[in-house]
């Protein structure tokens, strides 16, 4: 029998030579599949790795592909830093658009440069209140918010799924599942560089989600709020002689994580789509599980695991539409690179330890 260890010290070389391995054995393992496979290994490679860093378009593509990811990554941080597990990120990215979906509708023909801002706050309201549920079920009823969070996952996407087939759905979408698009001053404009002109899709979205990640660092590392939820995560006990109320940190972890996956709906959907339709995320509120992860819990380091994520993603379309590989292929492929990744973390905070006595027992 083996078992997992802490690492009293975390050494340098570990925490820069495992990542390194890891994507190592991605890239040897990736070499054998996609050979048996009959495609060309080294095609195939350069599109998941080279060809989303050749162009500055490409960058800006992967800037945008992360931007939902760090801003729902560093909600799930400061819960999972508090071993508070919210696994329902998607459902409140859902409502958060569907909140502020709603303002843009409602005030479809106004020329307010308020009506952005506003969309703003009602997302966070959207994705606060559908977080707060299981919060209050947690300290009340001692439920578990995994369990309760995952649920209501699914219970906002068919809230989603009805009010764009039906109280919502244009006139004029020939009856597809669509709404009206959203009037210009609710839109997030592109970035425009003098000289350069607008590079690919890059939104101001994407600056908004690096702020939230290094004022949440900041919070974490430098506040007492930031003490709190590591004291709650440690020792919840000690967070109760210290004279913090754990309840009260509890809902307003929820609130936060909840109200950044709900601003992050908002600003896909109104940077990038313009209208709400019954597919607006591709999956980022449970992608932003690996991001936290992979970040070690700490929201600066968010933003390079957000980004590592999206590389993946979006090496993988390239890889499809270049070389027609199989989405299921890529899919393997982004699934060997995530194993060897989260098992390299694994392996860098803790020691295999092998337990002879066990076996001998067993004989005797």
């Amino acid at each position: 029998m083996f078992y997992l260890t802490p690492r009293k010290e975390i050494s340098l070389f570990f925490t820069i030579s495992i990542p390194i391995i890891s994507i190592l054995l991605t890239i040897i393992f990736g070499f054998f599949i996609f050979s048996i496979l009959g495609y060309d290994p080294g095609k195939a490679l350069y599109h998941f790795f080279i060809s989303p860093l050749s162009r500055l378009d490409k960058i800006a593509d992967l800037f945008v592909k992360a931007c939902p990811l760090l801003i729902i990554g560093t909600g799930l941080v400061l819960c999972f830093r508090a071993n508070i597990w919210n696994i329902g990120a998607e459902g409140q990215l859902i409502m958060g658009a569907v909140f502020s979906g709603g303002l843009a509708l409602s005030f479809s023909e106004t020329q307010s440069v308020w009506l952005l801002p506003a969309m703003a706050i009602f997302s966070f309201i959207g994705g606060a209140l559908w977080a707060l549920f299981p919060a209050l079920l947690k300290i009340k009823l001692r439920t578990n918010e995994i369990l309760v969070t995952l649920m209501l996952t699914y219970v906002a996407s068919l809230f989603l799924d009805w009010l764009v087939r039906g109280p919502w759905r244009s006139p004029t979408s020939f009856g597809f599942p669509l709404t009206k698009y959203y009037p210009d001053v609710a839109l997030i404009s592109k970035i425009y560089f003098p000289g350069i002109g607008n590079i690919s899709q890059l939104h101001w979205g994407v600056f908004i989600a690096i702020l939230i990640c290094l004022l949440c660092w900041f919070a974490m590392e430098k506040t007492v709020f930031g003490f709190q939820i590591k004291l709650i995560g440690d020792s919840p006990q000690a967070l109760r002689f210290s004279g913090f109320n754990e309840s009260k940190t509890t809902i307003t972890l929820f609130i936060i994580s909840g109200g950044l996956a709900g601003l992050a709906g908002m600003i896909e959907v109104s940077a990038n789509i313009g209208q709400l339709q019954p597919n607006i995320s591709f999956g980022y509120g449970f992608t932003a599980i690996i991001v936290a992860f992979l970040a070690r819990l700490n929201p600066a380091a968010v933003i390079i695991s957000g980004l590592l994520i999206a590389l993946i993603e979006v090496g993988g379309d390239s890889a499809q539409i270049a070389l027609a590989i199989p989405k299921v292929v890529t899919g393997v492929f982004k699934g060997i690179l995530l194993f060897f990744l989260l098992a390299g973390e694994t392996l860098t905070k803790y020691e295999i330890g092998f337990n002879y006595n066990q076996k001998s027992s067993l004989n005797d």
